[in-house]
């Protein structure tokens, strides 16, 4: 006699005889004994109770008690999964289940009944089992950490629902138009359903940044939705130019994984209000790294005073605040949205360009998270110190435009 039956001989004796199958039976003592199946393995202990207790441990004839008789189904559901993800893209799959309640619940109770320490669960047995099958049917390799599809087979119904893995693609953007969001804005009115308001489209702006890349991907991808994530983001009405905005663009639920990503972007690129470029596949950790950023900015603005203005009197106002601490309270623009902070920004350096009576071009390099617009006018003194002030002009910004995102990702 094995020496490890011989540890369990007199529990095994009494599970024998509730009517197990020899899955069922082996699955109770899978931490026991090893290189061999659960099937295999209460075979062998029903085998050797017969010779140890001169006692009949039969495999019943009816179905067991506990699975009833769901480990003769196992090349049913390796089929139907085969059949299901064969139509996705995938360099690797993992296999899973679901179980009626009532078998989890019988299985629990019998355990603690008999007090079983070293048992494995039914849902592990069949993933392994099926897996097994489904393996030597596709030509993927089983991925257990990060797979890029997971196919849940219900044994109740022999259905199979596949949860894929989300495609990542990293690059930046340009935005060349002053009338469009980064990304996708719900109508306030209906909240997406569509009304009077939004024609229908359920939004308030009819395009963006994110879709005018995110249609074309999903087509591409044949996935299910798309989400943006960027390094922070513009107000509509600036642009954003130079190198770009990195971000990374979100598909969920990818039929295919492979795609050309220079098609991608070629395609994008016929867009007359953004561009895109740099486009690479990344995995999940990058969106975090983008979204968690805080790099500085390099902005250009046209700005208009309430009177004339002399390159002098902007030099000196530019003097007083360089490499200063601004206090900013939250801006009325935005208090509808956002917490209502005083938030400490840095102004790193202003540089003035053309001056022209009432208005004049400058540059200025800021803090993450400066609201630069505030930053000229005061915003009713929200923004202290601030342009207009140290001018002792007020002024407005009429144009802003994004030209560098100083990018440290870590």
């Amino acid at each position: 006699m094995e020496e490890w039956i011989s540890k369990i001989a007199n529990k095994a004796k009494e599970l024998a005889n509730i009517n197990l199958c020899d899955h069922c039976l082996g699955r109770m003592f899978g931490k026991v004994g090893t290189g061999m199946t659960n099937d295999i393995r209460g075979m062998k202990i029903r085998v050797t109770l017969e010779e140890i207790f001169v006692s009949t441990a039969n495999k019943p004839d009816e179905p067991c008690i506990l699975c009833k008789g769901i480990f003769n189904e196992l090349n049913r559901y390796a089929d139907a999964i085969v059949e299901t993800i064969s139509a996705v893209e995938s360099k690797n799959f993992l296999v899973g289940s679901r179980v009626d309640p009532e078998i989890i619940k019988k299985e629990k109770d019998i355990q603690e009944k008999f007090q079983l320490k070293q048992c494995e669960s039914i849902k592990s047995e069949i993933n392994r089992e099926v897996g097994k099958l489904v393996l030597s049917a596709i030509n993927r390799p089983v991925e257990f950490k990060s797979p890029q599809v997971v196919a849940c087979v219900d044994t109740r119904f022999a259905s199979v629902t596949l949860d894929i893995a989300p495609i990542f693609i990293h690059g930046y953007y340009n935005k060349l138009s002053r009338e469009i969001p980064q990304t996708i804005w719900p109508c306030r009115i209906c909240h997406g359903k569509g009304c009077g308001r939004c024609h229908g489209t359920g939004k308030m702006y009819q395009t963006s940044v994110q879709e005018e890349i995110g249609n074309i991907a999903l087509r591409m991808f044949n996935g299910e939705n798309h989400f943006f994530h960027g390094m922070g983001r513009e107000d509509i009405d600036a642009l954003c130019l130079g190198k770009g905005r990195p971000f990374v663009l979100e598909i969920s639920n990818p039929r295919i994984r492979e795609i050309d990503l220079n098609d991608l972007e070629i395609q994008a690129n016929t867009s007359k209000v953004a561009q895109f470029h740099c486009l690479q596949f990344v995995d999940k950790d990058t969106v975090r790294k983008v979204k968690m950023a805080t790099p500085t900015k390099v902005y250009k603005l046209r700005v208009r005073a309430n009177s004339k203005v002399n390159k002098e009197a902007i030099d000196e106002a530019i003097s007083s605040l360089s490499n200063v601490c601004v206090s900013q309270r939250t801006p009325k623009r935005v208090e509808h949205r956002r917490a209502d902070l005083v938030r400490s920004k840095m102004i790193h350096w202003i540089e003035v360009g053309k001056v022209e009576d009432c208005t004049f071009d400058i540059a200025l390099e800021a803090e993450s998270g400066t609201y630069v617009k505030e930053f000229i006018s005061g915003d009713g003194g929200r923004t202290k110190p601030n342009f207009s002030d140290a001018l002792g002009v007020q002024c407005t910004v009429e144009a802003l435009d994004v030209v560098a995102i100083n990018e440290e990702i870590k």
